[in-house]
């Protein structure tokens, strides 16, 4: 038997399938194999089997071992792995990687395996006992701890019972001891606890249009705080019944362990999490009980979408707006394409849910294109809370030169005397945003990045919010000598300095990239949170939406405009998603909730549509803009990224590619939309410099697009990079 195999190497010149004998090994489509490759081995997986090779067959080397135990890639995933080389012209090997833990591959992880202590079963009870000296007290105990318990981990009975006692009953041979596969469970610290609840009749029409529409994608639209967790909820406990399985997508790894202790509440051991923020170990161990069947349930944010789960009778992608689920590497995915082609494949439903659905989305349910099922009213028609615009510039006419309006600080005070809580959101962490000399203006930067650097009180450092370069803080000019520095901007950690002098008796707590560096950093967080252990919780866009803190009464909004002046045609929309969804964290249980949204410009129309949660007339206003102008959804943007450590490589680059998508341009004009080259906003990351070339073309025409790819991945350039984005939610 042949086995087509794909080496795991990402090099396009050996982006093809290579041909290997079998030999006697039980090697399966799926299964990953290791293989010859030129003078050493090297990692594969097989696509295919076939009876016989083109090749002649003193050529063709055998498989030296199978890898695992069961086929690691299903009949779709492989499926997949051919649509995304195709649609993202990226190698098979790249694709291959999106549905497998990282440290499968060279054998970086595998399964943990504990020692587990029994009694012999060959042997009687009673001759164990018998067998034993009446003095051998350790021993005795042991044994009878074991016949109680069946069977106790090693190094528990060891250090209760002493390693001599252990040894000795194995040395009579009546205990065994046996290594068993034990999961490594993220999270275990959470309770597992079922909340019963009634839906309400909303929630009931939600689930009812949702089963019975014909339209494969369901758009959910609720307000915040309507309920549609719950629906999604009982949307996966009936395709559990029917003996299938779910996938659950949330924007942000702080989102998943909040959602995840409400699947296992629900679900138990049904469910897995998958994110890039579990350890290794635990990472392998959630991805086996998905592909073994044990789990059918998985959650996560945008990588869970490749959960190897078989049987799929239901994906749900919760805040589908979320720009987040656009991957900004190779391959340049969108998740929602991918989860579409799931329910393709497996002929079942994708719900998607958002309070502030992206344009396109809300654009193709009001087409029809999608059905829509709509929850207007928060549970138990509790109202969405008031919000108090607090005008800047007459507070600096007042002279109130602080970061607070004068209602923010009367309401906050009026609510920690009242024993409540507030979030205070501000979109930029550390502690100021420059520092710069007063005497020849010199700004501190990043010296891989075209970026200034953020200074941060924590440590006294200087970081790069790029690449996350540290730099310790100045003490003079390095242009002029001058120690006249100044720091400019504000960040979430001068907002707290700024909160603990204003209410010193108030705990406050701070929720950021900074805070949250480990896996365990944001569950600790919200649990404190949660559990009233601080009053005011200050944080970044993590904090904005998702979460559910029925203590909450207040939630401040700082620079609320701040995002509306980003030279980006998205600018309006997120300014309007984001400042929703913060506001829809106050008031979600019985007392109503109140939002001070502090801005420099109370008049802008995105913002009067916030202040009144007015999205459909938003959704008009911004839809007729983006016809007129020629965005998406009425275009497709399409960049080409050309970068490289070296300037004139990057540049030299740029030109040729520029060129040849120029001859198509040129060729097919009326498809196009606009064209231009450019240095990239940032035009140094990481070290490389960037150049790009920007086009919007007619949207839905594959062909041009497709054109577009196979051009760009003709290039092969010296230590100079070629991406294509389709979209992309991050311009600069």
């Amino acid at each position: 038997m042949i086995a087509e195999v794909i080496v795991d190497i990402t090099n396009s010149e050996v982006d093809k399938v290579f041909d290997y004998n079998t030999g006697n090994l039980n090697v399966l489509t799926g299964s990953r194999v290791s293989v010859p490759f030129g003078n050493r081995k090297i990692e594969g997986l097989v696509i295919a089997l076939k009876e016989k090779s083109d090749f002649p067959e003193e050529k063709i080397k055998t498989i030296a071992e199978v890898l695992d135990d069961f086929p690691a890639l299903t009949k779709e995933s492989l499926n997949l792995v051919n649509y995304i080389a195709n649609r993202y012209s990226v190698s098979k090997a790249s694709a291959i990687r999106l549905f497998l833990p990282a440290e499968m591959r060279r054998g970086r992880v595998s399964e943990k395996q504990v020692e587990f202590v029994s009694i012999n079963e060959n042997i009687s009870f009673e001759d164990v006992l018998s067998s034993i000296s009446k003095s051998a007290k350790k021993q005795l105990s042991a044994i009878k701890a074991l016949k109680e318990k069946g069977r106790i981990r090693a190094t528990i009975l060891r250090q209760e019972y002493g390693a001599g006692a252990v040894k000795a009953l194995t040395e009579k041979n009546l205990v065994i001891i046996d290594k068993i596969r034990v999961n490594r469970l993220p999270y275990s610290e959470m309770l597992s606890e079922r909340k019963f609840v009634t839906l309400t009749n909303t929630q009931n029409n939600a689930i009812e249009s949702i089963n019975s529409t014909q339209k494969r994608v369901t758009l959910l639209h609720g307000v915040t705080g309507s309920g549609k967790t719950e629906v999604y909820l009982e949307l996966i406990s009936q395709v559990i019944k029917m003996g299938k399985t779910a996938i659950m997508l949330v924007p942000e790894i702080s989102l998943t362990p909040q959602m995840f202790k409400q699947l296992r509440g629900r679900f138990n051991e049904l469910c897995a999490i998958l994110h890039s923020g579990l350890s290794a170990g635990e990472r392998f161990d959630e991805w086996s009980r998905l592909r073994s069947g044990e789990a059918k349930i998985a959650i996560g944010a945008r990588s869970a979408v490749f959960a190897p789960l078989e049987n799929l009778g239901l994906i749900i992608i919760d805040e589908e707006h979320d720009g987040s689920y656009e991957s900004e590497s190779s391959p340049r995915y969108s998740t929602i394409d991918i989860a579409k082609m799931r329910a393709e494949y497996n002929d079942c439903k994708l719900v998607i849910g958002s309070a502030t659905p992206s344009i396109e989305s809300y654009m193709k349910a009001n087409s029809g294109e999608y059905n829509i099922a709509k929850m207007p009213e928060r549970i138990n028609k509790k109202p969405l809370p008031e919000i108090i615009v607090a005008d800047m510039r007459q507070e600096i006419r007042r002279g109130n030169n602080s970061y607070f309006s004068s209602v923010m600080k009367e309401e906050l005070e009026n609510t920690l005397n009242a024993g409540k809580q507030a979030i205070i959101f501000l979109n930029r962490r550390g502690f100021s945003q420059q520092v710069i000399c007063r005497e020849c203006g010199y700004v501190a930067k990043c010296t891989t990045c075209d970026v200034s650097l953020n200074y941060h009180k924590a440590g006294d450092l200087l970081k790069c919010h790029y690449c996350g370069a540290n730099y310790k803080m100045l003490d003079a000019c390095p242009e002029c000598g001058s120690s006249n520095l100044n720091l400019i901007g504000t960040g979430t950690q001068k907002i707290v300095t700024e909160l603990k002098n204003l209410f010193p008796n108030a705990k406050i707590a701070r929720m950021d990239n900074d805070t949250t560096q480990n896996k365990e950093g944001h569950f600790k967080i919200l649990n404190s949170f949660a559990n009233h252990e601080c009053d005011i919780l200050v944080g970044t866009q993590m904090i904005a939406k998702g979460h559910d803190f029925p203590n909450v009464v207040l939630v401040g909004i700082l620079d609320a405009d701040m995002s509306l002046h980003f030279s980006d045609y998205r600018s309006n929309e997120r300014t309007y998603q984001l400042l929703t969804q913060v506001a829809g964290r106050s008031g979600r249980a019985g007392d109503k909730g109140k939002v001070v949204l502090q801005t420099y410009s109370p008049q802008n129309a995105v913002l009067r549509f916030a202040m009144n949660y007015d999205y459909d007339n938003f959704f008009d206003r911004e839809i007729a803009i983006r016809k007129a102008t020629h965005f998406p959804p009425f275009a497709l943007i399409i960049r080409v990224l050309v970068e490289s450590p070296d300037d004139a490589k990057a540049m030299d680059g740029l030109k040729q590619v520029y060129f040849a998508l120029k001859d198509l341009k040129d060729a097919n004009a009326n498809e196009f939309l606009f064209f231009n080259k450019m240095k990239s906003p940032i035009k140094r990351l990481k070290n490389k410099y960037r150049y790009q070339v920007l086009m919007r073309i007619r949207p839905n025409n594959d062909k041009i697009r497709d054109k577009i790819y196979e051009i760009v991945s003709s290039f092969k350039l010296d230590n100079t990079f070629i991406n294509v984005e389709e979209n992309p939610s991050n311009l600069s």
